[in-house]
């Protein structure tokens, strides 16, 4: 099947141009002007902005936490991520008993006749030894070339120093990228219970027990680790200013440090936590400030900042009222949990579907990013970082056809009939925007027109990754 994409205006990661794309399967084979091919498939996009999917590497689908689990599986969560133009999703599988191996095998039986756009994975390392470390290169022969460690969350996720130095090590030997959680799980655990025993139990203070302070030295702190380790890190859910600060500290002393932040961080404070509704914005790392934002942004705009991902965790608002989707009602137990004590809310945000449309009409249309900047940050460079371009991430003869076909001039109402999440509730709920996908293909078949939902479960692939290339 030859499909053709004419007249549209081609948005890259480094240019901005006019041109058609000749589609012939699952693969691109020809961009330039005026392309003939007699009996394609042609879609007109006049007036259109053509542009790689968004690869969104960083999500929590069907998450087990706080007894309850993440309401999006890898079905809902990769058709909202669709319909918001995305059409990469990578995951985090949970180093739960058994081998790593057994685990990678468990989240394939979980995810693979779900998953509605093309996937992979990363891996947590919760606990380590030299079993663990004998097994990275199985990881490697696996298509999983990243790892995430954690300095918080003690006695469940969290590593010592030390263990991440030896993880750090291994993974650089065997060509992984670690990934880093980075905050003070001693300061977190004492603050906690100290606001526990002074009946401190709204939402608020899910922040003010988690300071910004201990980011910012767990960011430096895992930088020297990497230094040490000779080893690459990868930053994750950057959300306060100091760690930006720090980051670029450690990327100008020459290692290989890379960041990402995610949406919500740009946006929202801890203000929106005293709400009635604060519970709707827990998440972890916490919500910051004002001035967190502008820094933030500053990051990205500069290039310390690489990617913005989205973390995205959600939860019902309340899981005792069914919602309806696709048809039928869904009731899964949510942020209620919580309703007197702020330590079971679970932690986690909807966002797959908002990241690309909030960033385009408030970063690209506010003047705080340019549209290369945008594809950049949400395609090209996730994809180059975690193994996966030029297949993922950009308009190239060769890559594959996954494209967001945007028009520019459309005006709406955001909210969650647009972003198909399986939740009740939207943080961009109504929000004015201006330019969203109307069109979005994967391998060169049409999942999204409009409000059209054309894909199905199962319809996307697993992407076997290559071991991670040193960059800056």
């Amino acid at each position: 099947m030859t499909l053709l994409i004419k007249h549209g205006t081609l948005i890259t990661a480094s240019d901005t141009f006019s041109a058609d794309i000749r589609v012939e399967g699952e693969k691109i084979v020809e961009i330039g002007q005026d392309i003939a091919a007699p009996g394609a498939d042609v879609v007109d996009a006049t007036g259109m902005l053509v542009m790689p999917g968004g690869v969104d590497v960083h999500t929590h689908l069907e998450l087990p936490m706080a007894g309850t689990v993440s309401s999006d599986d890898h079905y809902t969560g990769h058709k909202a991520a669709a319909f918001g133009g995305t059409t990469t999703v990578l995951d985090f599988i949970s180093q739960d008993p058994g081998s790593l191996v057994d685990n990678i095998e468990r989240w394939h039986l979980k995810a693979g006749h779900k998953a509605a756009v093309d996937y992979s994975f990363h891996m947590n390392i919760t606990r380590f030894d030299e079993t663990v470390a004998a097994e990275f290169p199985r990881l490697v022969e696996s298509g999983i070339t990243s790892i995430k460690v954690f300095t918080a969350y003690n006695g469940r996720l969290r590593l010592q120093d030390g263990e991440i130095f030896q993880v750090m090590r291994h993974a650089q030997a065997n060509g992984i990228l670690t990934m880093l959680h980075a905050e003070n799980g001693d300061v977190i655990d004492l603050l906690v219970a100290e606001a526990l025993a002074q009946g401190h139990l709204t939402p608020d203070w899910h922040a003010r027990t988690r300071p910004a302070w201990g980011a910012v030295e767990a960011v430096l702190r895992g930088s020297a680790l990497a230094a040490q380790a000779n080893a690459p890190l990868y930053i994750v859910h950057m959300n306060t200013a100091g760690e930006v600060d720090q980051l670029d500290y450690a990327r100008r002393h020459g290692l290989n440090v890379l960041g990402e932040t995610c949406p919500q961080y740009l946006f929202f404070t801890q203000d929106d936590l005293a709400r009635p509704d604060g519970s709707k914005f827990v998440c972890s790392p916490p919500l910051r400030t004002a001035l967190d934002h502008q820094r933030l942004w500053s990051g990205l705009k500069e290039g310390t900042i690489q990617v913005v991902a989205t973390d995205h965790c959600p939860f019902f608002y309340n899981g005792q009222e069914p919602i309806i989707y696709e048809g039928k009602p869904v009731m899964i137990p949510g942020k209620e949990l919580g309703s007197q004590d702020f330590t079971r809310i679970p932690n986690g945000l909807p966002g797959l579907a908002d990241r690309l449309p909030v960033l385009w009409t408030y970063g690209v249309r506010a003047g705080r990013l340019t549209p290369n900047q945008f594809v950049a940050l949400n395609a090209t460079n996730p994809a180059r970082i975690f193994g996966l371009y030029p297949r993922k991430g950009a308009l190239l003869p060769g890559s594959d056809a996954d494209i967001a076909i945007w028009n520019p001039a459309l005006e709406l109402t955001y909210g969650i009939a647009y972003a198909h999440h399986r939740t009740d509730y939207n943080l961009y709920e109504g929000w004015k925007l201006t330019g969203y996908p109307v069109k979005v293909f994967l391998r060169g078949r049409m999942i999204v027109d409009g409000s059209n939902w054309l894909g199905k479960p199962g319809g996307g692939i697993f992407l076997h990754r290559k071991p991670f290339e040193a960059s800056r």
